[in-house]
């Protein structure tokens, strides 16, 4: 295939700061035409080795679409039914009722094990793998939303790369993918990292940019399913390709895989999600798509229904994958020729800065007053409720959080709500037997107090 590069100075930036930072590439690809790829920047730092055609990026979420395929090829072959329950396979997993089609449209209730983490004492560059995760999905026994309804789950992925080891009878997720996906397509540098110490021909390192510099993103874990899936734009580009002549082949199938599985209201209204694919249905808009975000790598991945395919992926956490792809596409629309070069430049006028010094830093020296350790039965080990200078800290990995009060008995902080189920008319001097929290991924997780 055809590429063509282009210039990487911007308006905002010359060629040597370009050089010194890291940055994105972006793909064009019309249906029976020459892709165009574009790139910025450096994919090592370190070692000054710029992005190129053969980099490979860590992209995400984007793998759901490919390990959803997985489980709609198995139903296919018949080596698995959609609609069979979980527990059937896995027979660890507890939650009733729940089926592989509803782990695949994020309808099984599963709570994100990622979000429940921190509350388990994990910090940010702890060790932990696929199998410290299964073991929170496997704590849990019932949904944690209403039957049918949508939560985004990370962990319902990872349970599908488990069901599918069991089917196939496969060593891991990565044996089935080549079997399946990456031999036939030619997809060479694609690979399912399943080992934090494996070693990714031509990948990229990710960066984010701090007030003493630039800070590496990526942590010792590897969670193959939901994401960890390393690979080249190019790769990603015969995917889609290969989902695109698969929509196209029965006639009559408005998206993708529809004819196996539907799609349903997903967590952006209007959009719906069916097999690992957001899914736009708008009149001029049909599009399917999924965006990554893993460890400071970006993606994004658009697929429309003529067959036009448009691939960003990034290794700067200040520059977001699906802004760029989003751009490209407005762009698109209203001139096909428009040049990625041109669309790179424009999204990046706007450097990325360090981010200021936090002036609201928490009093970690001022007296904290105990009112229990607090346990969950999803969820191993305690988290710590204190009250400091008039306001609750709810204590996890051995620093506060300070709680916010935005009701009679409700909180909120760091990307949660916490809710006390008792509400003491004295608070100042009354213990909460227990709360509620509900994090983003991970709600309706219930505490009760643990005795002294």
């Amino acid at each position: 295939m055809n590429h063509t590069d282009v210039p990487t100075a911007s308006p905002a930036t010359s060629p040597a700061d370009r050089a010194h930072e890291p940055g994105l590439i972006l793909r064009i690809h019309p249906a029976g035409q020459h892709p165009i790829q574009a790139h910025i920047g450096t994919a090592s730092l370190e070692l000054s080795a710029p992005l190129g055609e053969t980099t490979a990026f860590n992209v995400g979420s984007v793998a759901k679409q490919i390990t959803a395929y997985l489980c709609v090829h198995a139903a296919r072959n018949r080596l698995l039914h959609l609609d069979r329950p979980v527990g059937d396979i896995l027979p660890r997993f507890r939650i009733p009722g729940v089926t592989v089609g509803d782990l695949i449209q994020h309808r099984g209730g599963v709570r994100d094990a990622e979000s429940l983490l921190s509350l388990a004492g994990f910090r940010d560059l702890d060790h932990y793998t696929a199998d410290d995760l299964l073991q929170l999905a496997y704590r849990q026994h019932q949904r944690a939303v209403e039957p049918g309804s949508f939560l985004y789950s990370n962990t319902g992925y990872l349970l599908l790369g488990e069901v599918l080891k069991h089917v196939h009878g496969a060593a891991g997720l990565q044996d089935v993918a080549d079997r399946e996906v990456f031999v036939p397509l030619g997809m060479s540098s694609a690979r399912f990292k399943s080992n934090p110490r494996e070693v990714i021909p031509g990948a990229a390192s990710a960066y984010r940019l701090s007030a003493e510099g630039w800070l590496h993103q990526q942590a010792p874990v590897t969670l193959p399913g939901p994401g960890s899936l390393w690979c080249t734009a190019a790769d990603l580009d015969r995917w889609l390709d290969h989902l695109w002549h698969k929509w196209q082949a029965p006639s009559g199938i408005a998206l993708p895989f529809e004819q196996h599985i539907s799609y349903v209201p997903s967590d952006h209204h209007p959009l719906t999600y069916g097999a690992g694919l957001y899914a736009d249905t708008r009149p001029k808009r049909t599009v399917v798509f999924h965006y990554g975000h893993e460890q400071g790598f970006s993606s994004a991945a658009h697929l429309t229904s003529s067959g036009l395919r448009v691939i960003c992926l990034s290794n700067h956490t200040g520059i977001a994958a699906d802004h760029v792809a989003a751009t490209a596409l407005t762009d698109l629309g209203h001139c096909p020729e428009a040049d990625p070069g041109e669309v790179l430049h424009r999204s990046l006028q706007q450097r990325p800065k360090p981010p200021p010094t936090p002036v609201n830093r928490p009093n970690l020296d001022a007296a904290h007053i105990p009112l229990g350790a607090y346990a969950c039965k999803d969820v191993p080990g305690t988290v710590r409720l204190t009250r400091s200078e008039g306001s609750l800290h709810l204590w996890r990995r051995g620093t506060p959080d300070h709680l916010t009060r935005t009701g009679p008995a409700t909180y909120t902080a760091h990307g949660y709500t916490l809710t006390l189920t008792t509400s003491p008319a004295d608070k100042s001097t009354s213990l909460p037997d227990g709360f509620v929290l509900d994090l983003d991924r991970a709600p309706g997780l219930h505490y009760r107090r643990q005795p002294e």
